[in-house]
């Protein structure tokens, strides 16, 4: 009979705990944006980034959802003719962000973390080689593709620029095997 008393208690607040979490709640579609940026890959030169966004309301005092879309890619001419490397990434990530208490709206700072799926392409081609007399050595093209888990960390800041529209800047770490890339971008967030 203790057990069961015990259980029940358990039950009754677990409840409780489920419908206050539920009634702080405020979720669903908020705000779309886009973004553009620099984007440092790991062992590669600087290149631009482009991104889209959404975010997805509270789902907790001062804890927001969003979801991202990037991109990034980068050329390098192998020299002396001898071909082309590039390498891109397409990643799809889901993000909680902490808002920071703030007394002024003006200026809204936040930290946060989350998982991202990375489409990674890599080539490398190479041109054909005129050997004279004739003899020309065909060229090839040479890629692979990888998907890959990776761990965003990273923060940022929000500023309204009218009614419904909002500045959004972001720096973000994405550890990602292989590929791991620092991105600062500078956006323009539309609240619905």
């Amino acid at each position: 009979m203790r057990a069961l008393t015990v259980f029940a208690l358990a039950l009754a607040i677990c409840a409780l705990t489920v419908q206050n979490a539920m009634a702080e709640s405020n979720m669903g579609l908020k705000a779309l944006g886009g973004n553009v940026g620099l984007v440092s890959p790991e062992d590669i030169d600087e290149t631009v980034g482009f991104g889209a966004f959404a975010d997805w309301g509270s789902f907790a005092p001062n804890w927001q959802l969003g979801s991202n879309l990037d991109f990034w890619s980068k050329s390098e001419d192998l020299g002396f003719g001898d071909g082309e490397a590039s390498i891109r990434d397409i990643s799809l990530s889901t993000r909680a962000k902490y808002l920071f208490a703030v007394s002024s709206p003006k200026f809204q700072p936040f930290v946060g973390g989350g998982l991202g799926i990375h489409f990674l392409r890599a080539e490398v081609t190479i041109p054909d080689e005129d050997l004279g007399g004739g003899f020309i050595i065909p060229g090839m093209t040479v890629s692979d593709t990888q998907t890959e888990l990776g761990l965003d960390l990273g923060g940022g800041f929000r500023t309204p620029l009218g009614a419904n529209t909002e500045l959004a800047g972001d720096l973000w770490y994405s550890v990602v095997e292989d590929f791991s890339n620092l991105s600062l971008k500078v956006g323009v967030a539309f609240r619905l």
